[in-house]
Protein backbone atom coordinates (compact mmCIF):
# COMPACT_ATOMS: atom_id res chain seq x y z
CA UNK A 1 0.00 0.00 0.00
CA UNK A 2 1.11 3.54 -0.74
CA UNK A 3 1.88 6.05 1.97
CA UNK A 4 -0.89 8.64 2.26
CA UNK A 5 0.04 10.26 5.54
CA UNK A 6 3.24 10.82 7.51
CA UNK A 7 3.58 11.37 11.25
CA UNK A 8 6.57 13.50 12.20
CA UNK A 9 8.29 13.98 15.53
CA UNK A 10 9.47 17.54 16.21
CA UNK A 11 12.65 17.82 18.32
CA UNK A 12 15.56 16.18 16.53
CA UNK A 13 13.43 15.50 13.44
CA UNK A 14 12.00 18.81 12.22
CA UNK A 15 14.39 20.93 14.26
CA UNK A 16 17.76 20.34 15.89
CA UNK A 17 17.65 21.28 19.57
CA UNK A 18 20.36 21.14 22.26
CA UNK A 19 18.75 18.87 24.88
CA UNK A 20 20.82 17.14 27.54
CA UNK A 21 18.19 14.60 28.61
CA UNK A 22 20.51 12.93 31.12
CA UNK A 23 21.04 16.21 32.98
CA UNK A 24 17.35 17.12 32.78
CA UNK A 25 16.34 13.78 34.31
CA UNK A 26 18.95 14.26 37.05
CA UNK A 27 17.65 17.75 37.87
CA UNK A 28 14.08 16.45 37.92
CA UNK A 29 15.13 13.43 40.02
CA UNK A 30 13.04 11.07 37.88
CA UNK A 31 14.84 7.97 39.11
CA UNK A 32 15.21 6.83 35.51
CA UNK A 33 11.46 7.07 34.76
CA UNK A 34 10.02 8.78 31.67
CA UNK A 35 9.66 12.49 32.38
CA UNK A 36 6.00 13.22 31.58
CA UNK A 37 4.45 10.26 33.46
CA UNK A 38 6.83 10.92 36.36
CA UNK A 39 5.83 14.58 36.72
CA UNK A 40 2.14 13.80 36.25
CA UNK A 41 2.27 11.24 39.06
CA UNK A 42 3.48 13.78 41.62
CA UNK A 43 1.35 15.66 44.12
CA UNK A 44 1.39 19.43 44.46
CA UNK A 45 3.49 21.48 45.02
CA UNK A 46 6.17 19.07 43.70
CA UNK A 47 4.34 18.61 40.38
CA UNK A 48 4.29 22.34 39.59
CA UNK A 49 7.93 22.72 40.60
CA UNK A 50 9.01 19.87 38.29
CA UNK A 51 6.96 21.29 35.40
CA UNK A 52 8.69 24.64 35.96
CA UNK A 53 12.13 23.00 35.76
CA UNK A 54 11.23 21.04 32.62
CA UNK A 55 9.75 24.10 30.92
CA UNK A 56 12.88 26.11 31.74
CA UNK A 57 15.02 23.54 29.88
CA UNK A 58 12.53 23.31 27.01
CA UNK A 59 12.29 27.08 26.58
CA UNK A 60 16.09 27.42 26.51
CA UNK A 61 16.42 24.62 23.92
CA UNK A 62 13.55 25.99 21.80
CA UNK A 63 15.24 29.41 21.68
CA UNK A 64 18.32 27.71 20.14
CA UNK A 65 16.40 25.44 17.75
CA UNK A 66 17.62 25.27 14.15
CA UNK A 67 15.49 24.00 11.28
CA UNK A 68 16.74 20.72 9.78
CA UNK A 69 18.30 21.28 6.37
CA UNK A 70 15.84 20.39 3.62
CA UNK A 71 12.76 19.91 5.82
CA UNK A 72 10.76 22.82 4.32
CA UNK A 73 11.40 21.51 0.81
CA UNK A 74 10.47 17.98 1.87
CA UNK A 75 7.18 19.17 3.41
CA UNK A 76 6.39 21.12 0.21
CA UNK A 77 7.13 18.00 -1.84
CA UNK A 78 4.73 15.96 0.33
CA UNK A 79 2.04 18.61 -0.09
CA UNK A 80 2.47 18.46 -3.88
CA UNK A 81 2.00 14.67 -3.68
CA UNK A 82 -1.17 15.13 -1.56
CA UNK A 83 0.40 13.38 1.42
CA UNK A 84 -1.19 14.52 4.68
CA UNK A 85 1.16 15.34 7.56
CA UNK A 86 0.88 15.25 11.34
CA UNK A 87 3.32 16.65 13.89
CA UNK A 88 3.23 14.79 17.21
CA UNK A 89 5.53 15.81 20.03
CA UNK A 90 5.85 15.45 23.79
CA UNK A 91 6.91 19.10 23.88
CA UNK A 92 4.55 21.89 24.98
CA UNK A 93 1.96 23.60 22.79
CA UNK A 94 3.71 26.92 23.48
CA UNK A 95 7.03 25.71 22.07
CA UNK A 96 5.39 23.94 19.13
CA UNK A 97 3.50 27.10 18.17
CA UNK A 98 6.63 29.22 18.52
CA UNK A 99 8.70 26.93 16.27
CA UNK A 100 6.00 26.50 13.62
CA UNK A 101 5.59 30.27 13.40
CA UNK A 102 9.34 30.97 13.51
CA UNK A 103 10.10 28.59 10.63
CA UNK A 104 6.84 29.01 8.69
CA UNK A 105 5.86 25.34 8.91
CA UNK A 106 2.38 23.90 8.42
CA UNK A 107 0.99 20.45 9.21
CA UNK A 108 -2.50 19.03 8.72
CA UNK A 109 -2.62 18.03 12.40
CA UNK A 110 -0.47 19.13 15.34
CA UNK A 111 -0.47 17.43 18.75
CA UNK A 112 1.54 18.47 21.79
CA UNK A 113 1.68 16.97 25.28
CA UNK A 114 -1.38 19.00 26.31
CA UNK A 115 -3.44 16.43 24.37
CA UNK A 116 -2.74 14.02 27.25
CA UNK A 117 -1.52 11.41 24.75
CA UNK A 118 2.25 10.90 24.95
CA UNK A 119 4.84 8.81 23.22
CA UNK A 120 6.00 6.06 23.68
CA UNK A 121 2.32 5.09 23.70
CA UNK A 122 0.84 4.57 20.25
CA UNK A 123 -2.33 6.41 21.29
CA UNK A 124 -1.34 9.82 19.85
CA UNK A 125 -0.56 8.18 16.50
CA UNK A 126 -3.86 6.28 16.43
CA UNK A 127 -5.75 9.45 17.37
CA UNK A 128 -4.04 11.36 14.54
CA UNK A 129 -4.81 8.63 12.00
CA UNK A 130 -8.45 8.59 13.08
CA UNK A 131 -8.71 12.39 12.76
CA UNK A 132 -7.03 12.36 9.32
CA UNK A 133 -9.04 9.36 8.12
CA UNK A 134 -6.23 6.89 7.39
CA UNK A 135 -5.27 3.37 8.42
CA UNK A 136 -1.93 2.29 9.89
CA UNK A 137 -0.81 0.64 6.62
CA UNK A 138 -1.24 3.99 4.82
CA UNK A 139 1.11 5.74 7.23
CA UNK A 140 4.77 6.00 8.07
CA UNK A 141 6.50 7.60 11.04
CA UNK A 142 9.57 9.83 10.88
CA UNK A 143 11.39 10.41 14.16
CA UNK A 144 14.77 10.40 15.82
CA UNK A 145 14.36 8.38 19.01
CA UNK A 146 13.37 5.07 20.53
CA UNK A 147 10.17 6.73 21.81
CA UNK A 148 9.14 7.31 18.18
CA UNK A 149 9.85 3.66 17.35
CA UNK A 150 7.96 2.36 20.39
CA UNK A 151 4.95 4.60 19.67
CA UNK A 152 4.81 3.53 16.02
CA UNK A 153 5.05 -0.17 16.89
CA UNK A 154 2.45 0.21 19.64
CA UNK A 155 0.11 1.81 17.09
CA UNK A 156 0.77 -0.98 14.57
CA UNK A 157 2.64 1.25 12.11
CA UNK A 158 5.35 -0.80 10.44
CA UNK A 159 7.09 1.79 8.24
CA UNK A 160 9.42 3.74 10.52
CA UNK A 161 12.23 6.06 9.46
CA UNK A 162 14.79 7.28 11.98
CA UNK A 163 16.75 10.44 11.23
CA UNK A 164 20.05 10.18 13.08
CA UNK A 165 23.79 10.41 12.57
CA UNK A 166 24.28 7.50 15.00
CA UNK A 167 23.18 4.25 13.32
CA UNK A 168 24.58 2.08 16.10
CA UNK A 169 21.92 3.40 18.48
CA UNK A 170 19.24 1.79 16.30
CA UNK A 171 21.07 -1.35 15.16
CA UNK A 172 18.78 -3.65 17.15
CA UNK A 173 15.59 -2.20 15.62
CA UNK A 174 13.64 -2.94 12.45
CA UNK A 175 13.60 0.66 11.22
CA UNK A 176 15.06 2.40 8.21
CA UNK A 177 17.84 4.70 9.30
CA UNK A 178 18.82 7.86 7.37
CA UNK A 179 21.30 10.70 7.98
CA UNK A 180 19.69 13.53 6.04
CA UNK A 181 16.32 14.79 4.84
CA UNK A 182 17.54 14.35 1.22
CA UNK A 183 18.23 10.66 1.90
CA UNK A 184 14.85 10.36 3.63
CA UNK A 185 13.06 11.82 0.60
CA UNK A 186 14.78 9.32 -1.70
CA UNK A 187 13.53 6.44 0.46
CA UNK A 188 9.99 7.85 0.75
CA UNK A 189 9.47 8.68 -2.97
CA UNK A 190 8.88 5.08 -4.14
CA UNK A 191 6.32 4.57 -1.37
CA UNK A 192 4.13 7.42 -2.63
CA UNK A 193 3.43 6.25 -6.19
Amino acid sequence: MNIKTIIFDMDGTIVDVPYDWKRIKQDLKTGGKSILPFISSLSEPARSEKWRILEMYEDAATAKAVLKKGIKEFLSYLREKNVRTALITNNSKKNVSLLLKKFGLDFDLVMSRESGLWKPSGEPFLYALDRLGFKTHECCVIGDSHFDILAALDAGIKRIFILSDNPTGFAETSVEWVCTIAELQQKIQPLLS
